[in-house]
């Protein structure tokens, strides 16, 4: 009779979970825990790995039976309010919710699978699920493992069980006397010393004394393991992907999981949806789904929100002329002022050089003046024959590269030269890593003190270093320069005025919508205006945030807004409630706005309780 009232008892119990008259509950947690509430257990989120048996939490050991038994079983809080606001910080959100289980969920004999999932935007994105299991019906999920490891330990894996030995060594021992007379002989004897010996071969003599039914039975064993596994363990205890399992060990009381989730904020996703689908299982088969009507939804407040999109302009002055260069370093054998496209570099440098004409050729918005041509030499040999072969080099050049301008252009090629380049080989010793302190000094005296040119070189290569300065510095002197002075076509005036858009501040802006902070603070941080210190503010340099704020205008409503949430962030909460005050007084709106950023909820809830108290 006492089984027939339980079975009728559990029917009317899962009918009324099917049809949905008692279902678990989808709830935000309360704000503010109430002092009875208070001392009740939440059972936070936990991950555990179910390889070694299932997770029992805050488990004691029953004093009658000796068992270990959970103590998950309260009367957790949890408010009807279908919403929640969340911020966004660092491009992350976290949410929390409380999975409910009414008493008359709870059954030893039951599971009850609940799987969240969160939707974002047209995204619908699965979380860990959340497992309650009976006693009872965690016993079964073990028995089937027994029962599985109790077939697995019937497969022989060891070949010698499938040939009769005693009947083998019987055999040898009437037969060949000599060769039984081996048996304890570790030496090594080949297949054909053995078959000439036997008369047959060994692999024959093994399969007359096999047991070929055992063999067959093993060998259907071991193909039927996957299909046993699923006869014997109908429901697998999963050992990842599991939020939580935990075991009742009686029915009766309500259960109560708070569940805790942080996930990546997309650029302008204004809320989350949190809902649930779960399903009744026993005897390792689901009995139906469980109904859930209500869903939670989140409403995300982000700080880059806050951003001022006003467009910045730059005040440019626009000059008529306009000047380029570029520099080759073209090698030419000594005394030569032949091209020789082979030598060197020549023909990557010449490359580039063609590639500079082009582009200036395909500006439309210029005009060239004039092309000059100036080729310079090293300080070997005199001034004056350095003077005739810099000139020749840069005629050879000027030459060369006519075949490759537009006929307009050939006019305006002139040449020029730079005998010998003092002033560029100062440059160069003085940034050069190799030469010693003294030999840098030695040689920029000869400079101050010598102005004849040629003594300088002869000076220069009595020097312990003139061979370094040969090799590694006079190349670099024998260069080409060629120098673009151009004009703005259609531009009459010598200088105009525009304003134009800023690219890289609009970028920033762009950068600070889309949650990439670091490249806002990047894009934004030399500007130093209120966009700057959000930008620095979002990607968690407070006190670099509160500096810029100081250049900024203190009556601005959301100046003193950022500052009060990072005043809020860095424990001075009297400072941060007194310009968030500040912050209302200039722009009501303000006030709404703070609850939707947790740095400053507690600030609003104080000031809500005061304003309540004193209208009291």
């Amino acid at each position: 009779m006492l089984v027939l009232l339980y079975g009728c008892s559990s029917a009317r119990r899962m009918e009324s979970i099917r049809t949905g008259k008692v279902s678990m509950a989808l709830s935000v947690p309360e704000d503010k825990p109430d002092e009875e509430n208070d001392r009740q257990i939440v059972i936070d989120s936990i991950r555990g790995s179910m390889t070694d048996g299932p997770i029992i939490m805050n488990a004691i050991r029953d004093e009658e039976s000796g068992e270990m038994v959970a103590t998950d079983i309260i009367r957790a809080s949890s408010v009807s309010a279908r919403f929640r606001n969340v911020a966004e910080r660092d491009g992350q959100v976290s949410i929390e919710f409380d999975i409910t289980v009414p008493p008359e969920m709870s059954d030893s004999k039951w599971q009850l699978k609940v799987w969240p999932k969160i939707q974002t935007s047209s995204k619908v994105q699965p979380l860990e699920p959340v497992y309650i299991t009976g006693r009872e019906y965690r016993q079964m999920q073990l028995r089937g493992y027994q029962r599985y490891r109790n077939f697995v330990a019937s497969i022989v894996s060891d070949t010698a069980d499938f040939v009769k030995i005693n009947q083998l060594e019987i055999f040898l021992c009437r037969n060949f006397p000599h060769v039984y007379a081996m048996k304890t002989d570790s030496s090594f004897v080949n297949e054909s010393t053995a078959k000439d010996v036997f008369g047959v071969s060994y692999d024959e003599v093994v399969r007359h004394y096999r047991r070929h039914l055992k063999m067959w039975i093993n060998g259907r064993r071991e193909a039927r393991k996957e299909q046993m596994f699923k006869k014997y363990v109908k429901d697998p205890i999963p050992d990842a992907g599991v939020r939580l399992d935990t075991v009742f060990a009686s029915d009766g009381g309500m259960f109560t999981y708070r569940y805790r989730h942080s996930f990546r904020c997309q650029p302008k996703l204004r809320k989350a949806i949190v809902s649930l689908e779960g399903g009744l299982f026993e005897d390792g088969q689901m009995k139906f789904p469980i109904p859930f009507v209500d869903s939670l939804t989140y409403y995300i407040s982000s700080l880059s929100s806050l951003y001022d999109n006003s467009p910045k302009y730059i005040y440019r002055v626009i000059e008529r002329t306009v000047y380029d260069n570029t520099k080759a370093l073209l090698d030419f054998r000594q005394g030569s002022s032949e091209i020789d496209t082979l030598l060197s570099d020549n023909a990557s440098e010449l490359r580039r050089v063609k590639k500079c004409i082009d582009d200036v050729v395909a500006r439309s918005d210029l005009s060239l003046d004039s092309l000059v041509i100036v080729a310079s030499c090293s300080p070997e040999g005199t001034v004056n024959s350095n003077i005739e072969l810099s000139m020749a080099r840069s005629r050879a050049v000027r030459d060369y590269i006519e075949d490759y301008v537009p006929e307009g252009w050939k006019e305006n090629i002139r040449i020029a030269s730079v005998p010998e380049n003092w002033e560029q080989f100062g440059k160069l010793v003085k940034s050069d890593t190799l030469l010693p302190a003294g030999a840098k000094k030695e040689i920029q005296a000869l400079f101050k003190n010598v102005e004849d040119q040629d003594r300088r070189e002869r000076l220069l290569s009595a020097l312990p270093q003139y061979r370094y300065l040969r090799e590694k510095i006079y190349p670099k002197l024998r260069s080409v320069g060629f120098n673009f002075y151009m004009h703005r076509t259609g531009m009459q005036k010598d200088t105009t005025h525009k304003t134009e858009l800023d690219t890289i501040y609009m970028s920033g802006l762009s950068a600070l919508e889309n949650l990439d902070y670091k490249e806002a603070v990047r894009l934004l941080r030399p500007y130093k205006d209120y966009n700057s210190a959000l930008a620095l503010m979002a990607a968690g340099y407070n006190h670099t945030a509160l500096d810029v704020m100081e250049g900024l205008d203190g009556d601005d409503p959301r100046v003193c807004y950022l500052r009060a949430v990072i005043l809020a962030r860095l424990g001075m909460e009297e400072d941060a409630a007194r310009y968030l005050e500040l912050s209302i007084a200039l722009q009501p709106s303000m006030e709404h706005r703070a609850n939707l950023d947790p740095e400053l909820y507690e600030i609003v809830q104080n000031r809500n309780k005061l304003k309540k108290d004193y209208y009291e």
